[in-house]
């Protein structure tokens, strides 16, 4: 991922996306640099406009919003959690009878 992120940051810059430019970046972050990473980042992002990918990849707000599948609603956490206390107040009603 820092191959990217590398090359996000000299797209932004507006600098040339150069198998010299990021490896002074990830250099730089102290990460150390895999050449053939490097030069296939290079060779993959030759040609490409990166405007329109970021644009084509980028989520409606929508999607981001919606609950994570096998998480539960706040709803349903206060409603287990109710549960659970009438569960407990009945279970000490059986100790005094």
């Amino acid at each position: 991922m820092e191959y990217v992120y590398a090359s996000l940051l000299l797209h932004t810059a507006g600098k040339e996306i150069s198998e010299a430019n990021i490896g002074s970046i990830l250099k730089a972050a102290g990460v150390n640099v895999n050449q053939a990473q490097v030069k296939s980042i290079v060779a993959a992002l030759d040609g490409v406009n990166i405007e329109d990918a970021i644009k084509s990849a980028a989520m409606p707000a929508v999607a981001l919003a919606a609950p994570v599948s096998g998480e539960p609603k706040k709803e349903e956490k206060k409603e287990v959690k109710e549960e659970k206390k009438e569960e407990e107040v009945a279970g000490l009603g059986a100790l005094f009878g």
